[in-house]
Formats: C-alpha cells, structure tokens, sequence
C-alpha cells in the first residue's frame, strides 16, 4: 500500500527552480560534481550568490568556506546537499536555519542501494517536510533554469539561449545527452531538470508547475515510471487545455510480465498497453527516441496545435517523392491543392513546372531566388494545408565561409515567418545546426527548423494526432477516480447475478433460466423450444467455469436434465470449497462474431476498458485495444478502429457486417455498468460478446468485486 501524498506547494516549487543565492554544502576541489555546480554558476554570473560549506577546509574552488549555513550572512535559499547520505540530515537541519526553503541532495545511497537505502530515503523525505523545505532527489544532478539564467546543475554546458521546451528527465546521465542533442537539433531550452529517486518532487509536480508559466510552450520528459499518477493526469489535462504539448520518452516498453488476474482482461492489460492507453486519453504524445522526443517537442512548442495536411515545397523532385512515402506511412495526410492555389502556382513556376503537392519549384529556384516565396505564399495560403515544409539545404561545415544560397535562405525565413499556417525549413538528412548555421538561419528569420526529412515528417504527424485528441483530453471524468490507495482481493459474483447485473444497465445478454436443480433444469430447457441448448454451472466461487467441466454445449433437451445433475455433481467434487448455486440453461447460439469487453483494475490509473477479438481469438491474436474509464460511444468506437481485427465486424465469408452503432452501444453500456460500481469492482468481463448483424448480446459474464475494508 502507498503512503500519503508528500505535500509540494508551488510556493516551494518557485525555491526551487528560481532561487537568487545557493549554499553548496560539502563543497570540495575532490568532487567533480562540486566543480561543475561552482562553475556554471559562476559562468552565469551568479558567483557572489554562491556560498561554499565545508568544516574542514577554509578554501575550496579558490573562495572562502564556512563551517554551516546559519554562518552565512543574508542566508540562502537553495542548499546543493553534496554529503554521504548519513550526514544530509544535518545539513538539510543546517540549510533550513540559514533560510532554505529547497534543496538538492546529490547524495546517492537511498532507495536504488535497497531497502536500507529506502529506509533512510524514507526517513529524508519526513523531515524535509517537517522542516518545510521542498527537497529534489535524491541522486539528483540539479536544475538549470535557462531562462531565468540559474544553471544549478552538476553537467557540463548547461544551455544559454532560452527556448520554450522544459526538459524533465529521471536520469542524470542521459540528460547529459539530451541536452546536447537539443544543442545540435536547434530546440532550445527553457528548463534542464533532473528528479533523479522523486522521493519528494516527482515528474507530475514539475509538470504541473511548468504547465502554468507561458514562457514554456511544451515539456519533453523521459521517465523510467509515472508516480503521482492522479496528480501528472491533471497536469497533462491542464496542458492540453493550454494546447502545450508534453512528449514522453518512457523507458520499459518491453512485457515482463502482465499482472494476474481472474480475467482474460487483467492477462491482456499489460503495464506498457496501460501506458499507452493513459498517455493517449491524456494527450500526451509517447515517443521511443531522444531524438523523438525532443524534436517533437521543439515543433509542438512552436507550432502549438496543427489543423490540417501537410504543404510541401522543394527544390529537390526527390525530396518530394521522399515525402510522399514518408507521410503515406505516418497517415498524414498531403491534400491536393485547391483550383485557385494551383492557378497561382503555375503563374509563377516556370513552364516545365507542376503545381502539385509535394510541389518541386525545380532548378528555377536558384536564378529566382523570390520563387522561394511566392510558392510558400501561395501553399501556406491553401486552405487545405496546415503546415508548410520548406525543404532546402543548409552548411554543416564550421568554415566561416558566406553561405552561397543565403539568398534562398532569406526568401524561405521571410514567408515562412509570415505564413497563416507553421512552417519549417527542413533540410533532406539529419545534421547538426551548429553555430554557422544558426547564424543563417537566424539572419533569414526562419521560426523554425528540423533535420532530416523523416524527422521532419513524423514530428508533424504526432503533433497532428495530438491536435486531434486535445478536444477529448481536456475533459474530466464524470465520476470519481476511484481510491487507488486501497487494494485488496473480493469475490466474483455468480454469473447469474453478473448477468441481472448488466441487464439493469441495459447490457443484452443471451436469454438462460436459473435452475437450481436437475428438475428445474428439464422445465427451464422446455421454455428455449427444439434446438440445442448450453448448461453452465453458477457459483460464485468459480471464475473459469470451462477449466472445471462447467459448461456444456450442443445439449439436446432431453438430456438437459442428466447433464444439469451431473455438472452439479462433478464440478462439488473438483471444487469442493465452491458454493454450487445451480445451472444456467440457455439456447445454443449460432457461431458469428465475438468481442471480449472487459474492465480491469489498475493500481495506478483505475478502471481500464479492454476492448479486443473474442473467444479463442483473444489469446490467439493478442488484439486488444485500452482506454481508461469514462469512455463515451465516440471513444468506444475509436477502440474499436484500433484493432488489428476490426474489418471482422465489416463482415466476412458469408457473415452479415455488424451494426457498428448497435456494437458501440452495447460496449459503452458495459463501460457503464464498471463505472457505476466504482471503487467496488476489481474485474468485469464479458467474453465472448456475440455479435451477429444488429444482434448483439453478452453470452458470459464475470464480476469480481473487492473486499470491503473491514
């Protein structure tokens, strides 16, 4: 079970990021981690800030020491913890009689050295709120605030020209990485921030923090787990109202395992698909690279959202047919220029010229260097198009040398940047936009710009389909979360309370009697006519009731009798700790179309719906789509569009096609029948659900609920 929520107030979110005087306690020329803190502060010129704690040497990185925190004059605000783990109590006890309200423990040794390290991490975490001070860490290498120019962080080269994409990363060494890579790609920065073990402030308060300044246009994460789920599911609602973007670079794609459960459903649902599911009804965009990340990241800052295809404009044909590829595979879309853009492309290409998107301007370009512009004007004017790529070449060598197509440069920034619509000046490979480049690019005005055409091309179709999932993100859930602190085992319903169940909330369920002897089970057979028949055991003890004998099919109705005592008998003797209710006696359905629909808990996020192929198929094809409850019909029928098996309700080999709307019904009434038990329910699965044309109706049924707290 988790413990209560660490409280982290805004107020002590602004300490910690945007702190104006820094105590470095245990400050030593040994430490590299020291230098490099001493040094990016002093390069940002805030060295008379810095104040330098060590009891055992008077001197350390050529300025003067003291012995604690309460000797320095004026006392600080930001205590850098850089002690073995067993002395950061006395000095988060020291940094919090000088003035400190954060504080940064680089100090390694707690919950990834084990449980003793847990413990101790544990034991940090109390009396950092006991003192009142926001602590980050521990194992944490800092925070650069670039564009407050606060560089408070143990890596070299820390960032210097703000930008509008804050980096979040849980690892310090791979933020090194990135942080460089963002130099190269050209996405500048507004923040660099580790969190390192999130024993205090985790990832969902800094994204919740962050989200609120507008200085910050998106937020680039890589993170290993999602702690404070409830909280990171707020801020990312919150963020896609704002239209900024968060990109997540989440590590453990991979199935170890997928949790135990009574259900097909809980197999199915595994930790990554979960992820998936939440990110994706949050409106967060999942990426599996660094690169991704941050060049996604760098475009969604900039542009915000994008409504619309894709507009092209190359002085390379190849270029263009790259493109086409590109985003036939990526599903964006590159619409046909509308009649009127076309006239006025080919009034203006030369007559060997086509006016057709991806639009190739040719060689003419580069005796008409104004060709630039008018072709940008003209697509970036199309309605069709919202967002224009200007494909075009750009130096990579640092020799110094004037640029020879500065001229195309100049005619690309300037219609770029006076576009109705995104654009961004692309070059045909990836390659670093060092300092030479940057320089022609900033003497063009260009807004923006991405390496590689693939790049380029999948970056815009992500911050597409975030575009379009913004409007269902935003929205709250129309119930309660439920209390995720609580988790305990229950007890499955008999599948003929599970049915009376989903009837009451309009779930169709195949017609069955109850009968709780074989004699009853002969008159409950006489009421189903001639045809075969199924006899099924109820007991609300088994889950699986084929593993035990307890089902039987094709049953002629004269038999129904035998079979019914029978079953009772057997299925006592193989599970003679099940109560045995009864039978269930029902019509034998023709074979036709079957859905698993099912309900799990997680222990993070709640209530999922699992939508996927029934029957045989669903552990066959492993063909499962998730969302987290609430989901509506329109977010039923998006799960539905997600499965790989989904031309299966179209119709096939003689079957009727299904009545998708009768389908989208019935699901979201299941959805509904989980949500209304809320925090009661642990599983609820209906497997298969027969779909046969507009017939439609659950032919099994599975609740299992939770214990309540005693």
């Amino acid at each position: 079970m988790k413990g209560p929520a660490v409280v982290v107030t805004r107020k002590g979110l602004q300490a910690l990021l945007s702190p104006q005087s820094f105590a470095l306690i245990g400050a030593s020329d040994k430490s590299t981690f020291s230098s490099l803190v001493v040094a990016n502060l002093r390069g940002a010129g805030r060295g008379d800030d810095v104040h330098l704690v060590n009891p055992r040497s008077p001197e350390v990185h050529g300025q003067a020491t003291v012995a604690r925190c309460r000797d320095i004059a004026g006392g600080v605000d930001l205590a850098f913890v850089m002690v073995p783990a067993r002395l950061a109590p006395d000095a988060l006890r020291d940094a919090t009689e000088a003035g400190a309200s954060a504080a940064i423990v680089l100090s390694s040794g707690y919950a990834e050295a084990g449980e003793e390290g847990r413990q101790r991490q544990a034991e940090l975490v109390a009396l950092a709120e006991s003192l009142g001070i926001t602590m980050l860490g521990p194992n944490v290498l800092g925070v650069v605030n670039v564009l407050d120019g606060i560089p408070a962080m143990a890596l070299s080269d820390p960032p210097q020209r703000p930008g509008r994409v804050a980096l979040i990363s849980q690892s310090g060494a791979s933020c090194g990485a990135m942080k460089d890579f963002a130099e190269l790609a050209g996405v500048e920065l507004s923040h660099v921030l580790t969190v390192g073990n999130e024993a205090m402030v985790t990832i969902a308060h800094l994204v919740d923090f962050l989200v609120d300044d507008d200085r910050v246009g998106a937020i680039a994460i890589f993170m290993e787990a999602v702690k404070e789920p409830q909280l990171f599911a707020a801020a990312a609602r919150r963020a896609a109202a704002a239209g900024k973007p968060i990109v997540v670079l989440k590590a453990g794609r991979s199935e170890l395992a997928a949790r135990a459960a009574a259900s097909h459903t809980g197999a199915l649902v595994g930790d990554d698909r979960v992820v998936d599911a939440v990110f994706s009804a949050l409106g967060v965009v999942r990426v599996d690279t660094i690169e991704d990340m941050l060049v996604t990241a760098g475009l969604g800052a900039y542009a915000g959202p994008i409504e619309g295809g894709l507009g092209v404009v190359s002085i390379s044909g190849g270029a263009c047919d790259i493109i086409a590829d590109l985003a036939e595979s990526a599903a964006v879309e590159i619409p046909e220029f509308t009649p009127q853009t076309q006239e006025r492309l080919r009034a203006r290409l030369p007559d060997f010229g086509h006016a057709h998107n991806p639009l190739d301007i040719t060689g003419a370009a580069i005796t008409d260097p104004p060709l630039w512009g008018a072709a940008i004007e003209a697509v970036a004017a199309d309605p069709a198009v919202g967002v224009v790529l200007a494909v075009n070449s750009l130096p990579w060598r640092e020799d110094g040398r004037p640029f020879y197509g500065q001229p195309y440069v100049d005619q690309i920034g300037r219609a770029l940047a006076e576009a109705p619509v995104p654009g961004l000046y692309v070059t045909q490979v990836g390659q670093p936009f060092g300092p030479q480049a940057r320089d022609i690019l900033a003497q063009a005005g260009v807004p923006h710009q991405v390496a590689g055409l693939r790049a380029a091309v999948d970056a815009v179709a992500r911050i597409r389909d975030w575009s379009q999932r913004l409007d269902a993100a935003v929205r709250e859930p129309v119930w309660p979360p439920p209390d995720t602190q609580e988790r305990a085992g229950g007890a499955a319903l008999s599948e003929a309370d599970a049915r009376a169940l989903l009837q009451r909330h309009g779930v169709p369920v195949v017609p069955a009697a109850f009968a709780s002897t074989a004699d009853e089970a002969v008159a409950a057979a006489a009421q189903f006519g001639s045809g075969p028949l199924v006899v099924k055991i109820v007991s609300p003890d088994i889950a699986h009731k084929t593993d035990v004998g307890g089902v039987r099919l094709h049953v002629a109705p004269h038999d129904v009798g035998e079979v019914a005592g029978q079953m009772m008998h057997d299925v006592a003797a193989a599970v003679p700790q099940a109560r045995i209710d009864g039978v269930l006696v029902g019509p034998q359905r023709d074979p036709a179309t079957e859905l698993l629909v099912g309900v799990t808990r997680d222990p993070d996020w709640g209530l999922l719906l699992a939508v996927g192929l029934g029957g045989v198929l669903v552990e066959m094809l492993d063909d499962v789509a998730i969302a987290p409850l609430p989901v509506d019909e329109t977010g039923v029928r998006r799960l539905l569009s997600q499965l790989r098996g989904a031309r299966l309700l179209g119709g096939v080999r003689g079957r009727p096609a299904a009545d998708l709307d009768a389908v989208v019904s019935v699901v979201a009434a299941i959805a509904t029948t989980a949500a209304a038990l809320g925090p009661r329910l642990e599983a609820l699965e209906v497997n298969p659900l027969r779909v046969d044309g507009a017939n439609v109706e659950a032919l099994d049924a599975l609740v299992v609920l939770r214990e309540e707290k005693s």
